[in-house]
């Protein structure tokens, strides 16, 4: 799977290393509402080209889906900071 990093020179291989780290600190360093989105910029990090589409739950699972992370955030960051701001729709 990961054949075509045999080919590249370590100076490519650098570069490529930086690229994915910084599409990983992009995921990671989003925050609020943001977490909730689908995130295919993560995915087209990697050289496999394909556009895989998500299987959406239905929306009494989906909502339970998100009740459970948010409550998933409790238990796992407790001291994190809390935001009472509405979700406002992204402007592109």
């Amino acid at each position: 799977m990961d054949d075509d990093l045999q080919s590249l020179t370590r100076e490519q291989l650098l570069a490529e290393v930086r690229r994915l780290r910084h599409g990983i600190r992009e995921h990671r360093d989003s925050s609020g509402h943001e977490l909730c989105w689908h995130h295919p910029a993560l995915w087209s990090l990697l050289p496999e080209k394909t556009d895989p589409v998500p299987v959406v739950p239905e929306w009494p699972q989906f909502l339970r889906g998100c009740i459970r992370y948010r409550q998933s955030l409790d238990e796992q960051a407790p001291g994190a900071p809390r935001s009472a701001e509405p979700f406002v729709e992204p402007t592109s």
